[in-house]
């Protein structure tokens, strides 16, 4: 009995529960404006956390995105009204995934400049390393000494 507990503990551990934050006074009664509400969630950024959607977010400016983007549908706006609104409201930032334009272009083009500015680089210095020769300095007679006696401890000394 003692292992079948060790094990369950180990898979709830193991395979995470879906943690959704939506409550249940928030779900709209038509199930499609509701799978809408959803799909739009997942898309918009918890200001509070983040890195987190408001549909995964218990924060209480989630909940209010959430029920914000409920009152929109249900006021017939199409889903890019919705996320126009809230862009035009909180700034480009609540989009998980930012838009490609061109006040966002340092945003989407900054990564890629990143990897090829880090691969020049590594081509550089390999380029560099190739050219310089390593050059072997003689050993001195009391490095000699040392070096044979390192080598060999019971060898005489010269």
């Amino acid at each position: 009995m003692r292992r079948l507990a060790t094990i369950a503990l180990a898979l709830a551990l193991v395979v995470p529960a879906a943690a959704f934050a939506v409550q249940p006074d928030e779900i709209l009664k038509d199930p499609a404006l509701e799978a809408r509400a959803r799909d739009l969630s997942r898309e918009l950024r918890c200001m509070v956390c983040q890195n987190q959607s408001i549909d995964d977010s218990d924060a209480p400016l989630a909940r209010d995105l959430r029920l914000l983007v409920r009152q929109r549908l249900q006021a017939g706006d199409s889903d890019q009204q919705v996320l126009d609104f809230l862009v035009a409201r909180y700034g480009e930032f609540v989009l998980l995934k930012p838009r490609l334009e061109w006040h966002t272009l340092l945003l989407w083009g900054l990564t890629p400049a990143a990897l090829l500015a880090g691969g020049f680089a590594l081509v550089l210095m390999a380029r560099r390393r190739r050219a310089v020769p390593l050059q072997a300095t003689p050993l001195t007679a009391d490095e000699e000494k040392r070096l044979a006696t390192l080598v060999d401890p019971a060898a005489p000394e010269r």
